[in-house]
């Protein structure tokens, strides 16, 4: 069955590929982002780019008009913008803090809201919510980070719960360490949010291992994830969870198992915080 999909964050990395695999299904796919031109080249792959900030409200709203307009439903909602800030809880301005949040959390959640009553009103729907082993486990300097993916989870559990009766389903997806940009631009805002702090040296440690895993051979190929997002859209009885990548299911594992205490001294450990 052909379904109408919505995907945010299009413009690169996990969103692009996501929606030039849905797109080679048959699907009509709608990719959302700031930057429009970035997604000319899905154009030739049957995506249609639309214009859309998630921390603007009437971006949104124009935005799922603009599809009800053209095909009279929306069947699927992949939220998959997002970014990390990193840095000690006490150097991140809380201006910095309250957009990441804006960005990951209150953005999805109000793009979710616009959505909800076109899927009521078919009966059935899909919310897909890329959310982070991050939203599992914490790591130090991913303070607010955490805090976003962390709220994406219960927001989520919460949902699924409430939207049932209606026939939609809520789906999270949970990468670990995936080979995209992320991890180098949340590296450069940690080292520049650390520096001349009293954080500077494990900050700078830190910032260090994000670049030299995210430039490695370590980490997954962001397709994983997007080939996990085509099933969550494809199947007929999705998995509430898709947890995958480098180090997922260990970091998620270990979280729950150790003591705090004992979390706490290895990632200590790693940034060498003394």
């Amino acid at each position: 069955m052909i379904k109408v999909i919505l995907i945010t964050g299009a413009s690169s990395g996990i969103g692009y590929d996501s929606a030039k695999i849905l797109a080679g299904q048959g699907h009509k796919v709608y990719g959302a982002a700031r930057r429009v031109e970035l997604m000319e080249g899905l154009r030739d792959k049957g995506v249609i780019p639309i214009k859309m900030d998630v921390t603007d409200e009437q971006s949104m709203a124009d935005a799922v008009q603009k599809i009800i307009s053209a095909e009279g439903r929306i069947d699927v909602l992949v939220n998959n913008a997002g970014y990390g800030y990193l840095g000690a809880i006490e150097n991140v301005p809380i201006a910095e803090a309250k957009r990441q949040l804006e960005v990951n959390l209150f953005g999805l959640a109000r793009l979710t809201q616009l959505v909800l009553p076109y899927m009521r009103a078919q009966k059935s729907g899909r919310i897909i919510n890329t959310s982070s082993v991050a939203g599992k486990a914490v790591i130090p300097f991913g303070g607010w980070y955490n805090v976003s993916k962390y709220s994406v989870e219960a927001l989520s559990d919460a949902l699924r719960i409430e939207v049932k009766p209606f026939g939609i389903k809520v789906v999270l997806i949970e990468p670990g360490g995936i080979k995209t940009d992320w991890g180098i631009i949340a590296a450069d805002n940690l080292s520049a949010s650390s520096k001349e702090t009293a954080y500077q040296d494990a900050g700078f440690r830190m910032a260090r291992l994000l670049r030299f895993g995210y430039t490695s051979r370590f980490l997954s190929n962001p397709k994983r994830v997007a080939k996990a997002i085509t099933r969550a859209v494809n199947s007929r009885y999705p998995k509430v969870r898709y947890r995958l990548g480098a180090g997922s299911g260990l970091i998620v594992f270990f979280h729950t198992v150790l003591p705090a205490r004992w979390w706490d001294g290895i990632m200590r450990k790693i940034c060498k915080i003394k």
